[in-house]
């Protein structure tokens, strides 16, 4: 029994969660063999207060001004 574990952050819809089910299910089962009804997909969700990347916390990152970027001049 595969299980296929997907960790994001909130704010799918279930249609989305559905649609990607069956597209990675598809998958595995095209790839690796198997039966359908033997791969089982987990979805949690993590709030961005509780993920961090290279020590900062994804909330963190999405509170900081967006960086500015220089116009190109003609």
């Amino acid at each position: 029994m595969p299980m296929i574990r997907v960790e994001m952050f909130p704010g799918r819809t279930l249609q989305q969660k559905r649609a990607f089910a069956q597209a990675v299910t598809s998958s595995f089962v095209e790839i690796c063999g198997g039966k359908p009804e033997s791969v089982h997909v987990v979805f949690q969700e993590v709030e961005s207060s509780d993920w961090a990347v290279a020590g900062t916390l994804i909330s963190d990152k999405s509170a900081a001004p967006a960086p500015r970027v220089a116009k190109p001049t003609a």
